[in-house]
């Protein structure tokens, strides 16, 4: 088989760029020439544009996704040994701020068709200890926000939503409206980092809530605890998006619904590739959420993994694992209550799962070229 001419990337940040470059080069250039690189116009404006985007009422910049989720919390007020329950399946910066802040990750199990947390497993994983959920929009789509919502009524919990890997996502509530991902819970947070389906080319985060005193809250702590030059109020971080990021992002943000319909064409040509096949599995699209593909990620049966990924990387096809091991399992999250084969889910997920190239600049040639290598190895 021919390779093809183009060097095909995990995500391919160049060609897009090359696509915008004008209008990024004049970004730049602006912040550049006004010198205003902290807290300036651009991120003013940016917040606006995403406030208007997403339709709600608080957008706060801040530096990278791991510090909104922080800055979150502490807005919350939770306390050391608080319980906080999120899914065991996901990037460990989730739990990793929860352990950071001295609360107590609970974890659970997801669900084996979308990696959507599970509702009945959050439920079960209740006390009277516990304060919040953290949903994770895995891989593009919405966990069941509904659902969840009604959890967090019952119980009277807090719910910050991860959307990191969901920016642009429509959740669909069974009445028909719809909302964005992040804008249903407590607050909303997500990552700028430049893989992300909106990303910038640096570090970069936000927070989002229609509360309004949350909003003042996140503010003053994301600003060393301070709402008035030098008079803190609490303590605070010091987390900010600076202005150049803030300025690409405002020609990104334009091109979010355009970008999300490029990555489903490439998923749907996956699809197609790999129908009906009985060693794999292909990504399920919840129904209560449109899908906008940050990773297209397989299921794995009966294959030999690292096989796979080695004889894809002998025709220059990168191909990633989202996530190899099990938070329950890595050292610096082992809790007595947990053990191999807790989460049956999870554990498979992690030894089957393997993620192919996904992202705005795939054509067709490409893609042809990366499904027809797999299912010459897998056949």
């Amino acid at each position: 088989m021919e390779k093809v001419a183009k060097k095909i990337q995990m995500v391919d940040l160049k060609s897009q760029y090359e696509k915008i470059k004008t209008e990024i080069d004049a970004a730049i250039q602006n912040v550049i020439n006004n010198t205003a690189f902290i807290n300036g116009p651009e991120v003013k404006a940016f917040q606006a544009e995403l406030e208007k985007y997403l339709n709600v009422k608080h957008v706060i910049p801040c530096a990278n996704g791991t510090d909104a989720l922080q800055i979150a919390m502490m807005a919350l007020g939770l306390k050391p040994r608080d319980e906080v329950i999120t899914a065991d399946f996901t990037y460990v910066a989730t739990a990793e701020v929860i352990a950071l802040l001295g609360l107590k990750p609970v974890l659970v199990d997801v669900l084996p068709d979308t990696f959507d947390i599970d509702i009945a497993a959050i439920e079960k994983a209740i006390t009277p200890k516990t304060k919040a959920i953290v949903p994770v929009h895995l891989f593009g789509q919405c966990a069941d926000m509904e659902a969840i919502m009604a959890l967090a009524k019952k119980y009277s919990l807090y719910v910050i939503e991860d959307t990191a890997q969901a920016i642009g996502a429509d959740y669909l509530y069974k009445d028909g409206t719809k909302k964005k991902a992040g804008t249903i819970g407590t607050i909303g947070c997500t990552s700028f980092f430049p893989s992300k389906n909106l990303g910038c080319y640096g570090d970069g985060g936000a927070i989002f809530t229609n509360d309004d005193a949350l909003a003042a809250k996140i503010r003053m702590i994301a600003n060393h605890g301070q709402s008035v030059q030098y008079v803190h109020d609490s303590i605070g971080v010091n987390s900010r998006l600076d202005s150049i990021q803030a300025a690409i992002l405002r020609v990104k943000l334009r091109d979010l619904d355009n970008y999300a319909t490029a990555r489903n064409k490439a998923a749907n040509y996956y699809d197609k590739a790999f129908a009906n096949h009985p060693k794999i599995k292909t990504p399920a699209r919840a129904k209560y959420s449109n899908h906008v593909f940050h990773q297209y990620t397989l299921q794995l049966n009966g294959i030999d993994r690292s096989a796979l990924k080695e004889f894809l990387a002998q025709r220059d096809i990168p191909a990633m694992v989202y996530y190899p091991i099990p938070l329950h399992l890595q050292k610096a999250y082992l809790d007595p209550r947990y053990k191999a084969g807790d989460f049956p889910v999870t554990e498979k997920l992690c030894a089957s799962v393997i993620s192919l190239p996904m992202h705005t600049e795939l054509d067709e040639e490409t893609l042809k070229y990366i499904t027809d290598s797999v299912l010459e190895f897998i056949k």
